[in-house]
Parts: C-alpha cells; sequence; structure tokens
C-alpha cells in the first residue's frame, strides 16, 4: 500500500512543464535579468546627467598664530573659528553632443540585455530539450533492456532444464549465463544512464537531486508528425527574424557606433553655465562684546555682510592631455569593427546551424525508417530461431546469434526514433513554435 501510494504520488512533468520550470528557476536566467536591470540604471543616470549640478559646501577651521580673518580680510594674531558656506551649480550648455549620444548608447545596451536575457533562454530551452529526450530515450533503453534479459533468463531456465534431461551440453548452459550476465550488464549500464540524465534535467531546473518525477514520452502522432520535411529558406528566414542571437550583435554592434560617438565628443570644446552663492564667517572666543565674532547676533551679521553671488560662464577647449581623447576614439572604432565582424559571423552561423539542422532531420528521418525495418526482420528472424530452437532444429550458437542481432536493432531503432523526434524539435525551435509533445 506504501508502494502504491508513492507511485500514485510521483509527478509527471511533460517537456512543456520542464522548459517553464526552467525559465521561472533557472539562476543563469535571474542573473541575465540582474544584468538588465543594471543596463536600465545606466539609462537612468545618463539622462539625468542632462541636469544641472548642484552642490552645496560647509567648512570650519580653527586659526591660530597669525592668519588671514577671511570675514574682514585682516591679518591677525588671534585664536578663532573661521567658515565658509557656499551652495553653487553648473550645467553643461555643449559638449560635443557626448551627453546626447551616451544616453542614446545606453538605451540600446539597455535592448541588448534584453536580447541576451532571451538567449539565454533560448540557449537553456535547448538544453531542457536535448536532456529531456535523453531522459525518455534512456527510459525506453532501460525497457528494452530489462525485456531482453528477461528472455535470457527464461533461455536459461528452459536449457538448464534440458541440460539436466541430458539433451544440452555444458557449453550451452555456459553460452546461456553468458547471455543472462551481459543482459544484467546492459541493464545496469541503462539504469545508470537514466539516472544520470534525471540529474542533469533536475539541475537544469533547479530541482533537487532528491526530486521524483516521471516524464511523458512521445506517442506514435509525434513521430509521424516528425517525418515532415522543411524548406531551409524558410526555416533560415524565420530564424533570422526572431533568434536573439542575430538581434543581440546587431544591437552591440548598433551600441558600439554610438560609443564612436561619444568618443568623438570630448574632441570639442565644453561649454558650461555655473553659478553660486555663499558667505563667510568667523568668531573669536576670546573677543570682547563689540568685537568681531562676539555674540551670535555678530555672527549672524557677518553672514548676512559676507553673502555673496556669481555667475559665469566657461569653455574649456582640449588641446593636449596624453592623447587620451583620440586613443579612446580609436578604440573605439576599433570595437565597433569587431562588432560587424562579430554581427557578420553570427549570421553565417546562424545560416550554417540552421542548414545542418534540416539536413540532420532529413537523416534521421531516413535512419529511422531503415533501423524500423532492420528491427522488424530481426525480431522476425529471432521469433522463427526461437521456435526452431525450442524443438531442437537450431543450436545454442545460432539462436544467441540471432537473439544479439536482434536485441542490438532493437537498441539501434530506439536511437533512431529519438535522433529523428529530437532533430524534429530542433527545426521548431529555430521556427519559434512551442515545443511540446
Amino acid at each position: 500500500m506504501c508502494l502504491s501510494a508513492t507511485a500514485q504520488a510521483q509527478e509527471v512533468i511533460t517537456i512543456k512543464q520542464a522548459v517553464d520550470r526552467m525559465l521561472q528557476n533557472n539562476l543563469n536566467i535571474k542573473q541575465s535579468a540582474l544584468n538588465v536591470a543594471t543596463a536600465e540604471t545606466y539609462v537612468q543616470q545618463s539622462k539625468a546627467e542632462l541636469y544641472p549640478s548642484l552642490n552645496g559646501g560647509l567648512n570650519n577651521d580653527f586659526n591660530f598664530g597669525r592668519s588671514l580673518n577671511p570675514a574682514t580680510n585682516q591679518l591677525i594674531t588671534r585664536n578663532f573659528f573661521s567658515g565658509t558656506a557656499n551652495l553653487a551649480t553648473s550645467v553643461d550648455l555643449f559638449n560635443g553632443f557626448a551627453k546626447i549620444n551616451q544616453i542614446k548608447q545606453n538605451r540600446i545596451t539597455l535592448e541588448a540585455n534584453y536580447s541576451a536575457l532571451e538567449k539565454t533562454k533560448n540557449d537553456l530551452v535547448l538544453q531542457v530539450v536535448t536532456t529531456y529526450f535523453q531522459v525518455v530515450f534512456n527510459e525506453d533503453l532501460l525497457r528494452a533492456s530489462r525485456e531482453q534479459l528477461q528472455v535470457a533468463q527464461q533461455t536459461l531456465t528452459r536449457e538448464s532444464a534440458l541440460f539436466d534431461a541430458g539433451n544440452k551440453t555444458t557449453a550451452d548452459i555456459a553460452q546461456a549465463k553468458a547471455q543472462v550476465a551481459t543482459a544484467e550488464l546492459n541493464v545496469t549500464n541503462a539504469q545508470n544512464q537514466l539516472t544520470i540524465s534525471y540529474l542533469t534535467l533536475s539541475q537544469l531546473m533547479e530541482m533537487g537531486s532528491d526530486a521524483s518525477y516521471k516524464v511523458v514520452a512521445p506517442t506514435i502522432e509525434d513521430i509521424t508528425s516528425a517525418q515532415q520535411s522543411y524548406p531551409e529558406q524558410e526555416i533560415s528566414e524565420a530564424a533570422l527574424a526572431t533568434f536573439p542571437d542575430l538581434k543581440l550583435a546587431r544591437l552591440n554592434r548598433e551600441a558600439a557606433a554610438k560609443g564612436v560617438d561619444v568618443a568623438k565628443g570630448f574632441l570639442f570644446p565644453t561649454i558650461s553655465l555655473g553659478g553660486g552663492l555663499g558667505t563667510r564667517y568667523s568668531y573669536d572666543l576670546a573677543s570682547q562684546p563689540g568685537q568681531i565674532g562676539a555674540g551670535d547676533a555678530r555672527l549672524f551679521d557677518q553672514i548676512n555682510n559676507n553673502f555673496y553671488q556669481s555667475v559665469g560662464m566657461s569653455i574649456r577647449i582640449p588641446i593636449f592631455n596624453g592623447l587620451a581623447s583620440r586613443s579612446n576614439l580609436k578604440r573605439a572604432k576599433i570595437s565597433y569593427e569587431g562588432y560587424q565582424i562579430q554581427e557578420q559571423l553570427t549570421k553565417n552561423n546562424l545560416n550554417k546551424v540552421v542548414a545542418q539542422a534540416v539536413a540532420d532531420l532529413r537523416a534521421a528521418s531516413s535512419r529511422y525508417q531503415s533501423t524500423l525495418n532492420t528491427f522488424n526482420a530481426q525480431a522476425e528472424a529471432f521469433r522463427v530461431n526461437e521456435e526452431r530452437f525450442n524443438v531442437g532444429l537450431v543450436n545454442s550458437l545460432d539462436f544467441n546469434t540471432s537473439q544479439t542481432n536482434r536485441n542490438r536493432a532493437e537498441i539501434d531503432f530506439i536511437q533512431a526514433k529519438y535522433d529523428l523526434l529530437f532533430r524534429s524539435k530542433v527545426i521548431d525551435f529555430y521556427l519559434g513554435k512551442e515545443i511540446t509533445f
């Protein structure tokens, strides 16, 4: 009853659910989302740099010996406190449009980070699909291995009974035991491969290694639909229009182009408008009433009397700064050329990958049909040999050879079946379709 309850409670996950869980939980996606948030702050910061700056200051000093009193501009020999307070603002009227271009570059970089996030998701979706098919393949392989073990055990039981009756030799028994041992090893290997593939899928979904669930296997209808052909041009056009890899490469190239404009801006003069206000005061603790700094009222008088305002315009002309600006411009141009090449490489690689995917699907479809025919033929041959073996018309060696050929053909067929399904889903992936079955 406990085992039955556990089996009923075990979760079943479809390939779509596996993809959805990965998209929700995967840490690489969350890290990429943080990069998007960081890029958003750069956009906000570059916009804010267009506004005037405003800074305030307050300074207090203790003076002793012969010092200049900032409130009276007199040299005095006395211990006193002095201070200044000011508020200043400035705004760039022109700086070669560097700030405007910086905003544009940061916006493009933000969009590129969104594309990078989509690329991360796409890459992980393909990993989940690959691993999911590895799981269902290993499930089928384990089932076939167990069935082959059962047949080998039944053969050994029958051979042992015939040996006891004097109709078989020790060589026949040894051959039957070898078949059982091989089948047991195949079951062990299949079980280990299944466990590892489940673990890999759990890690992609950020589930615990002790998570217990089963996957849904594809149906006959899925296999039939996977055998349809796709025009390569249609897939290439769809991939080039929607795939985030190419969009990311294009946005990186556009951001680099704006980087060149930003670097050019620092070669132009910068014109700034500024203004400020402030005051000065001093306070002598040892002074007598009526002298400088005596009493709070006199202190406030100093603040009012020394209050000043200023408005000005400045121009900064870059003449020589260690070639820093020109070197930055050269690096920006080199970076732009690099991203141009990277965009073309991405486009070429995407076309190459799509062409390979179409060719792989065609080859997988042919191989599936060939392995299906081979498996049916070997299964029929084994059935006939088994009947003849049971009545003594086939020796043990020929029977075991037939059994081995049938088992190998079944494994080849299972591999071809899931390879066909996987190649079909890869095409759907490049077409931007939702991957389900």
